[in-house]
């Protein structure tokens, strides 16, 4: 017999698609409408305090540092050796905002590693 494949359940499935459409979402509404978007941007550049800008600042910060390429590419690598639907929602959520924020070669890696990983037998049940 050969060995189960891990595969996300249909309701899991379900949560992964929001998940990953709300991660989507908030990278394109951040990305078009607050850092390429120059009355927003340059008004928190020059310290309006907002919850848009705390945000803004945040996201650069962590642009910086290729934080959503690192982070996605740690859960992916976590998630091909150990496979588990809490590191396919990380993977999948810091690729989704990664490929859009332009950290797009960890994050790409990371989608990879993440399709390959639904290829990995699922975990034994103790």
């Amino acid at each position: 017999m050969q060995p189960r494949l891990f595969l996300p359940t249909a309701r899991q499935a379900n949560w992964l698609l929001v998940i990953g459409f709300l991660a989507l979402g908030e990278a394109l509404y951040l990305r078009y409408l607050a850092i390429e978007y120059a009355p927003v941007a340059l008004a928190c550049q020059a310290g309006l305090k907002t919850w848009l800008c705390a945000t803004f600042a945040l996201v650069i910060v962590l642009f910086n540092h290729a934080a959503f390429g690192w982070i996605a590419l740690a859960a992916a690598l976590l998630n091909l050796l150990r496979p588990s639907i809490i590191f396919v929602t990380v993977a999948l959520a810091a690729a989704g905002f990664g490929l859009v924020l332009h950290n797009a070669g960890l994050s790409g890696l990371a989608a990879a590693l993440l399709v390959v990983s639904l290829a990995r037998p699922a975990p034994a049940a103790e």
